[in-house]
């Protein structure tokens, strides 16, 4: 049984890791990962949940709809049924083009469509993807607020919010949880947002503690330059030079890690958030049950003082090379 924590000012009580569904959303839209077997990932979520997890994170816009529909399928029939988290804010037309909104009747219209595709009564966490339009942070917040009033979602929580930003919505009312990128590759929230919600009871769900998979042990350069062209990672500066070559280099020193605690690269990657105490839990992405194996034992695993201490002479040691790079580019 992996161990629960209660998710900030929620009644929540979620496992370290939970299930992370964007790429379930499939390929041919703006931020996919390429071509996704539906098949493959209603497999990977059983695989999730038999093995623990109690959660499962998606969003309205990944995959367009697709893949709170994936998670929906995934769930009929399950006895045991997770926690469903999902995101809003996110808006496209009929060509597919993606938006920002978080006006009143647009946070209302979607919370309707995603009731109606994840096949649920209530949303367990309902989360604002984005700051964006900054302006309308309020107008946004305030609707959330009233959803949860009416009993449409359990708890609201934000994604990628500054601290100026989660102050501006506390004004109004709680903030449940933030969703920020942490990973080793970046540690930015540690400064002042991690402090932050340690102070308010906000809970922390982190994305990308593998770095979308180039802290996974599974990443080449082959691999990188044969993904297709709707992979939003080949676009990404963390795939590319200068920084490929110091990412590929620090999985190496994961895998070692690894070898001696008998663990895979990604779950070193994924303890090594988890070892912060305003973590509530990880999200974790995965399209198969394969690579579920790989990851599901950093619920339990802890890095000791010296190896997080290799970690962060590694990091400092690239960061003089990277500095002059960044700016000559």
């Amino acid at each position: 049984m992996m161990k629960l924590k209660q998710l900030g000012n929620s009644d929540i009580q979620i496992t370290p890791l939970g299930i992370g569904a964007w790429a379930m959303g499939g390929g041919g839209w703006q931020f996919a990962w390429g071509p996704q077997d539906d098949n493959n990932s209603i497999a990977a979520i059983h695989a999730a949940l038999d093995a623990g997890m109690n959660w499962i994170d998606t969003a309205a816009v990944y995959g367009l709809g697709h893949s709170e529909e994936v998670v929906a399928q995934a769930l009929k029939g399950r006895s045991k049924r997770p926690y469903v988290f999902t995101k809003c804010a996110l808006v496209w037309n009929e060509k597919g083009e993606i938006g920002h909104s978080l006006k009143a009747s647009s946070v209302r219209r979607e919370v309707e469509a995603s009731l109606k595709r994840l096949q649920v009564d209530v949303i367990d966490l309902y989360q604002i993807h984005w700051p964006d339009p900054p302006q309308e942070i309020e107008e946004g917040w305030e609707t959330m607020a009233k959803l949860k009033q009416e009993g449409k979602v359990r708890w609201i929580g934000v994604s990628n919010f500054d601290v100026e930003q989660m102050e501006r919505a506390r004004k109004i009312a709680p903030v449940t949880s933030l969703q920020p990128p942490y990973s080793i590759i970046r540690p930015d929230v540690e400064r002042d947002i991690l402090p932050y919600c340690a102070r308010n009871q906000i809970g922390v769900i982190v994305y990308s503690p593998m770095q979308s998979g180039l802290l996974s042990g599974a990443m080449t350069r082959k691999r990188i330059a044969n993904m297709p062209e709707d992979d939003f990672r080949k676009r990404n500066s963390h795939f590319q030079e200068p920084e490929l070559t110091r990412n590929l280099e620090l999985a190496k020193l994961l895998r070692d890690i690894g070898v001696r605690n008998r663990r895979k690269p990604g779950e070193v990657a994924i303890a090594w958030t988890l070892r912060r105490p305003e973590i509530t839990g990880a999200i974790v992405g995965m399209r198969s049950p394969e690579q579920v194996k790989g990851v599901i034992r950093a619920a339990e695993f802890r890095l000791g003082s010296e190896e997080i201490a290799r970690i962060e002479s590694f990091l400092q040691s690239w960061q003089s090379k990277l500095e002059p790079q960044r700016s000559a580019v």
